[in-house]
């Protein structure tokens, strides 16, 4: 994405009305249409088009990252989730597409185990790939 109007942000809230979550990593523009909002305490979830999150250890923070960010994500309307999971099965990614802001969830999901190729499916993203360099090796 180098060449590309979009960037790799993180450490930045993502506003939707009445929430702010800091995600992992998400991609949005890199200016042109309204990214931050008008108060300056983030960006706006409607220029965000993927986040990504890295499960982190605990189960109040798994449910966070796999349950409550994944139906406000999907509420905002923002087009791909994609979970870093090393405490599903031993390791697992799941990519998060189809969102249906009216109830929350995604529609579609790609779960593979880690080692395994995931790949972006649309958006400034498309194509790239979550695998082995980045999880590592199956697990078992």
């Amino acid at each position: 994405m180098q060449d590309s109007e979009y960037g790799a942000w993180n450490d930045t809230n993502v506003i939707h009305p009445y929430r702010a979550w800091i995600p992992d990593g998400f991609v949005a523009p890199r200016d042109g249409e309204p990214i931050e909002t008008e108060d300056g305490l983030g960006v706006n979830a409607s220029a965000v088009h993927m986040v990504i999150e890295v499960v982190s250890p605990g189960k109040r923070n798994q449910d966070r990252d796999r349950v409550r960010k994944r139906r406000e994500y999907a509420r905002a309307g923002i087009p791909v989730y994609v979970i870093i999971d090393d405490y599903d099965n031993h390791g697992t990614v799941s990519i998060q597409t189809a969102p249906v802001p009216e109830h929350g969830p995604y529609e579609d999901e790609h779960r593979v185990p880690y080692g395994t190729e995931a790949v972006v499916p649309e958006g400034p993203a498309k194509g790239f790939v979550v695998g082995e360099a980045i999880t590592g090796p199956k697990r078992g």
